[in-house]
């Protein structure tokens, strides 16, 4: 079985993930993301309590679908999220997870690859100065 993405998600600080809109609901996203200055790539994101995992916090995790020849531990961040793929649940196993994962990564890659979604991976808010920045985020 492979991997979905090339590493562990990338994970938001507190500060952050409490500055998302209150009235998000919880479940799995699709979008793009930018890692400082590099490349935009599609990328699954998570919000919500991670029930297999029984986090107690809410948290915001990025599953950027690309490899990384380095760790960006540190780097700015930038996501768009585009559309909703799933609710949150939980699994009765970590494969099970990891399935439901790889399914989340194909949804994303087929809707992404849509010419309205494509777009918006040229869009300027990925390459905006840091002084531009929404909240320093």
């Amino acid at each position: 079985m492979k991997p979905p993405c090339s590493g562990p998600p990338a994970n938001f600080s507190e500060q952050v993930v409490e500055s998302f809109p209150s009235d998000i609901s919880t479940g799995i996203y699709y979008g793009w993301a930018c890692v400082g200055n590099g490349d935009v790539h599609k990328m699954v994101l998570s919000i919500g309590w991670n029930p297999y995992y029984k986090n107690v916090k809410k948290s915001v995790e990025t599953h950027i679908i690309h490899t990384f020849k380095e760790d960006f531990y540190g780097e700015i961040l930038s996501i768009v999220i585009i559309g909703y793929i799933r609710p949150e649940k939980n699994f009765d196993s970590l494969d099970a997870l990891i399935s439901a994962i790889q399914d989340d990564v194909e949804e994303a890659n087929r809707k992404l690859d849509l010419p309205e979604h494509l777009k918006l991976k040229e869009d300027n808010f990925f390459h905006m100065p840091e002084s531009k920045l929404v909240n320093g985020h």
